[in-house]
């Protein structure tokens, strides 16, 4: 039974590559489908779990709810990190056919995202400023003051920055749900992008590229996993260790802390639904910490 459960999985896990690639997802989250997957499928091996796991729901369950105890007592997995594997999981199973998994999600913790503080924000604004190219400033200024998504950034356009003139904005025309919106472009970034468009006029004179804004040393338009790096990159610098995810929360936790009305924030940050974004006026652990120290004079 190991080996044809072996076989069985492998199969499963070969084609499910293919079918996760056509998604609509950014290359971040498919890399830790595959992960989680894996670990998933490993552990299903090494049980006694038969070839009907892949085939029928009540076998599925079965394992699965085996599998978060396991994440839980014996993996000492955090709660999001059993959720995102309970994701991964359903995501492999709506592959297959089979309907919705029965193993309920653990509850988190009442908190905002993780974003940066403002002394990490000067940090790496500073690293962004002294970066060596002008594609990486204006990448990471870019993400930093829009909260576009990674790959929203990746998906634009030449004709989708406005860099100049009274209308500056950056046009996402296929956000999350497929969803259009315009977001405003401050000084700082509209700086920041003319000396990259500068570069870029410069370099590429004369040689046919892509339709992209962003674009890799061939013409050709960048990865998300290029533009992740090139942010990984900067925040290293500034001794952070950052993802394009935490720039977007860190644009959105600024403008529900200042008391933007949550329906503008939510139509910048592009979230379809207002409890996306109330999430961001939840205490930090950092707060949560703070009121604590502040206990005694």
């Amino acid at each position: 039974m190991g080996k044809a459960l072996l076989k069985s999985a492998y199969e499963h896990f070969t084609k499910y590559q293919v079918w996760l690639e056509r998604q609509p997802l950014s290359e971040h989250s498919k890399r830790a489908y595959r992960s989680r997957l894996n670990h998933f499928l490993a552990y299903i091996v090494q049980s006694d779990a038969g070839k009907d796991v892949f085939k029928d729901g009540s076998e599925r369950d079965y394992i699965l709810k085996d599998y978060k105890r396991y994440l839980k007592n014996t993996h000492k997995a955090s709660p999001s990190s059993v959720n995102g594997a309970l994701a991964a999981a359903d995501s492999f199973f709506q592959f297959l056919g089979l309907g919705p998994t029965k193993v309920k999600r653990e509850s988190l913790p009442a908190e905002a995202p993780k974003a940066l503080s403002k002394d990490e924000q000067r940090r790496l604004l500073h690293a962004a400023a002294r970066a060596r190219r002008p594609k990486d400033r204006a990448i990471v200024t870019l993400l930093f003051y829009t909260g576009i998504r990674i790959s929203e950034c990746a998906a634009l356009d030449f004709d989708d920055v406005y860099a100049q003139g009274r209308k500056r904005r950056v046009i996402v025309r296929s956000g999350k749900g497929d969803r259009y919106r315009e977001v405003p472009l401050n000084g700082d970034v509209c700086e920041a992008l003319q000396v990259w468009l500068q570069e870029r006029a410069q370099k590429f004179a004369g040689r046919e590229t892509a339709e992209a804004f962003f674009l890799n040393q061939k013409g050709g338009r960048m990865t998300t996993s290029a533009l992740d790096l090139i942010v990984r990159k900067v925040g290293h610098e500034a001794g952070l260790e950052i993802s394009a995810h935490i720039l977007r929360h860190t644009l959105v936790t600024m403008l529900v802390r200042k008391g933007n009305d949550l329906v503008l924030v939510a139509e910048i940050a592009g979230h379809k639904k207002l409890e996306t974004t109330r999430r961001y006026s939840l205490p930090t652990a950092a707060d949560k910490a703070l009121a604590l120290e502040g206990l005694i004079e």
